[in-house]
């Protein structure tokens, strides 16, 4: 059972600092982009707006999705911790109270992704607001 909570502790976390390095890079790399975009090389408004919006979808679906994946590592370890104490039939309260919290710390995690990438994407929009602006702007559309 312990190489079970194990997984699921590694998988669940694992999971979710894998997605926070591809939302960094992701941003780091449109941010990039961004600095040294010409506007004057898009012949339409409709193909500037692909080209920066462009993988912005990735960081707005690990923002929406974190807290999920952390909730389910949370339940999924609160399920480990009641099939233990109920193979083990220890009842303790200390046993309760470790199980739970060492579960809880899946939908932390969760979060802890999950507020950088709301943060990363309302930036990063923000941005693509500013230049669209910019680009209606030189082009008078």
């Amino acid at each position: 059972m312990d190489s079970l909570k194990h997984a699921v502790d590694f998988g669940v976390i694992g999971l979710l600092l894998a997605l926070s390095v591809w939302c960094v890079a992701v941003a780091v790399e449109r941010w990039m982009f961004y600095r040294r975009i010409d506007l004057k090389q898009f012949p339409s408004q409709q193909i500037a707006e692909i080209a920066l919006t462009k993988r912005l979808v990735v960081i707005g679906t690990v923002a929406a999705n974190a807290p999920y994946i952390g909730l389910l590592g949370t339940v999924l370890g609160i399920m480990l911790t009641f099939h233990t104490m109920g193979t083990s039939g220890q009842m303790a309260v200390s046993t309760i109270m470790i199980g739970l919290s060492l579960a809880l710390k899946a939908t932390a995690v969760g979060l802890l992704v999950a507020i950088p990438c709301v943060v990363m994407n309302n930036i990063l929009r923000r941005r693509v607001t500013e230049l669209l602006t910019l680009y209606k702007a030189q082009h008078g559309t």
